[in-house]
This record gives C-alpha cells, structure tokens and sequence, in this order.
C-alpha cells in the first residue's frame, strides 16, 4: 500500500486480528473512504477482505500474511466479529463482506469509472460484467482475463491491463492467489483501486446461488454455502471454523495477561 493511502487511513481505528490490523469502519465510512480511494489523482489503495478461513491461511503462510499487511482490511463474516468481541468487547461496527460491499461500492460511486475484471469461468465473468452493468449502468465494465490463465500468462493479462488505462481492477482469483497474484503483478499505474473480490463473479454472474436473505441476516450464509458443497467446503468451515476460534480465544487470553490488544508477530496464534 503506498503512502497516500497510509495517510488516509491514518485515523482509522483498527483491530486486531490474529495479528492483522483490520479497519473498523461504519458502512457509511466504508463506502466513503473506499469511493474517495478511487477518485485520487495519484496513488493506489489494495484491499482484501478478512475473514476466518483466510486468517486462518495467513498464520500458515508467512509470504501472504505478509501481503495483507501491505493492504487496506475489511472485515468479513461473523467469524472476524466473533474474534473482535473476545478481544475488545465487541464486535466490528459493519461487516464489509465483499460479496455484499462491492455491489454497494459500486453503486455508492456516482461518477462513470472504467472497471476492469479478473476471475472466474469464462462463461461466468461474462454474466457477471454483464449483470454488473444492469447495477450500475453508469460504469464501464471491461473483462480483463477470466481466472483460468498459467502463471507464465500473467505477462499477457498485465499488458491488457495497462492497454485498458483501469480506474478500478476487481481480482476474482480466490485467497491467497489473488492476493498474492496483485502484489506480484499489479502496479500504481494500473489502477487507483484494486480489489481482491474472491468468489464475488460466481454469485454475481449466477453460477453459485445465495443464500435465502433470513439466513444472511442471522449471519449463517457460510452454513447454506456448506450445505450445497459439501465436498469442497467441508474442511474450511467444519475443520477451520473451531481452528480460528480457538487461535482468537488465545489472542484474547494472551492481550488480558500482557495487557496488549495490538500485538506483532503471528507465530503466538498457531
């Protein structure tokens, strides 16, 4: 992240998670701070979304928790609250999942931005430009890549990129890649803001459903999400949920002995 953005969010209170500093905004401030990231004349804003199965990937992998830290969090699902009210006594102000935020974003954003996409299935990319234009009809969408490309390939996609001449790149590539893909990659000039967007095309371009609204305003949507994969889901909410609950449960008992919320460092939380 570089330093516009650092002094932008200099005044933001954050928390803690895991050892990964996690802005606490209110919706509204949210909405505000990121759609102002996107109007600045110079400078680049990253972010990424936390939530407890990549807090729980970045205490295994030094390299990404690494990334995140270069880049602006927001919290993501009632895992990330569960952990802020064990540490500070509540929970964040606004859950900012991604997959609710970016459509929110992008509505909030009233002048016409040229937003490039990269992620998902072919198929599905192209639904999901396509539905995001019907959203917000004032933003010009341009699919960049789908998600599918060779490594040795991302040469090809950044050159597009810069032919495009972006105001917003939104990466689809799933936790760590995609993360790990923009910093590798993704450069100031390529766009003044940059999200790292996980699985948003699927539910946007309609390729994976929903859940019902009353299960989303419990918080539960990560419970229908494992009931319609279970196979591929099961070890990161039946294995992963209680890890990360545990790890914050050690975080909360170590800040009340040492006295310290903010703590450096992610070794402590393994």
């Amino acid at each position: 992240m570089n330093h516009i953005s650092h002094l932008r969010s200099a005044c933001v209170s954050r928390r803690s998670v895991l050892g990964l500093e996690v802005s606490c905004f209110t919706y509204a401030e949210a909405l505000g701070f990121v759609s102002e990231m996107a109007s600045l004349p110079l400078g680049q804003t990253i972010i990424s979304f936390l939530n407890a199965n990549n807090a729980n990937i970045m205490l295994d992998d030094a390299q990404y928790r690494e990334i995140l830290a270069r880049q602006i969090i927001l919290p993501d699902g009632i895992g990330v609250d569960i952990a802020s009210t064990l540490v500070y006594g509540d929970k964040f102000p606004a859950n900012l999942n991604g997959t609710d935020f970016v459509p929110a974003l992008l509505t909030y954003i009233d002048r016409p931005r040229r937003i490039g996409l990269i992620g998902g299935l072919p198929d599905v990319v192209e639904k999901a430009a396509a539905n995001f234009k019907r959203h917000a009809p004032w933003h010009d969408f341009v699919i960049v890549s789908d998600g599918y490309f060779e490594d040795a390939d991302s040469g090809k996609v950044v050159e597009r990129i810069e032919a495009l001449k972006l105001d917003v790149l939104l990466v689809g590539l799933g936790s760590p890649k995609q993360e790990k893909w923009v910093d590798a990659h993704i450069r100031t000039e390529h766009a003044r803001l940059v999200l790292g967007v996980g699985a948003l095309f699927d539910f946007i371009g309609k390729a994976v459903p929903r859940a019902p609204r009353f299960l989303r305003r419990m918080r539960l949507e990560w419970m229908f999400r494992l009931l319609i994969e279970p196979k591929r889901l099961w070890r990161r909410y039946i294995l992963g949920n209680p890890r990360f609950i545990l790890r914050s449960l050690r975080q909360a008992f170590i800040v009340r002995i040492l006295g310290r919320r903010h703590l450096d460092g992610s070794n402590i939380f393994r």
